[in-house]
């Protein structure tokens, strides 16, 4: 779905799963930090059928949604720790190709395929290895649950920077998210497998 900031009007693409079945978020825009709140189109209100005492109007007259903690960043936030059952493990989506690429750099316009769910990236005896003085020998490591890829900084010199900050936990990352080890930009590309 495409969201729009309520001050400067920026818009961005928001993945409706990262509403985490939440009725509503609160979003900063990248663009002028403000703060706004977008809703969840799943709890669209529906039309209520004009017969008496509907299983739809007894649910909605039985539960009221709750107040939504402030979600400070309009970048990925991470998964909200309540019980949802089994935590996802380690593995690659069905149907979907993971890849990164590297956008700047000495290395760039090298693509790395994910041939498997955890993968760590240095400057030597990683997955993938980039030609980076900068860069810590294992540097950060990308774990992907399925449809959720994180991003973790594995305590490097230099730091792992997501839109300019530097990560101090696990960071979810989205198709074409950006992120730089030393010089080195890297961009996660989401394709569907053919």
């Amino acid at each position: 779905m495409i969201i729009e900031c309520t001050s400067c009007h920026a818009r961005y693409q928001y993945d409706e799963e990262r509403f985490e079945r939440k009725p509503s978020k609160k979003i900063k825009c990248a663009k002028c930090q403000s703060i706004f709140e977008i809703r969840n189109p799943a709890f669209a209100p529906k039309p209520e059928p004009a017969s008496g005492d509907s299983t739809a109007a007894r649910f909605a007259k039985t539960h009221t949604q709750t107040p939504v903690p402030e979600d400070t960043t309009a970048q990925a936030p991470l998964p909200q720790k309540e019980d949802t059952g089994p935590v996802p493990t380690a593995q690659l989506p069905a149907g979907r190709r993971l890849s990164i690429a590297i956008i700047a750099g000495a290395d760039a316009g090298t693509v790395y395929r994910f041939e498997k769910p955890l993968i760590t990236i240095g400057r030597s005896g990683a997955d993938l290895i980039i030609n980076d003085s900068e860069a810590s020998r294992q540097h950060a490591a990308i774990e992907v649950r399925d449809q959720v890829v994180l991003l973790e900084d594995l305590k490097s010199t230099n730091g792992t920077l997501v839109d300019g900050s530097r990560v101090t936990e696990p960071v979810e990352l989205q198709d074409k998210s950006e992120f730089q080890i030393g010089s080195t930009t890297l961009m996660l590309i989401v394709t569907e497998d053919s």
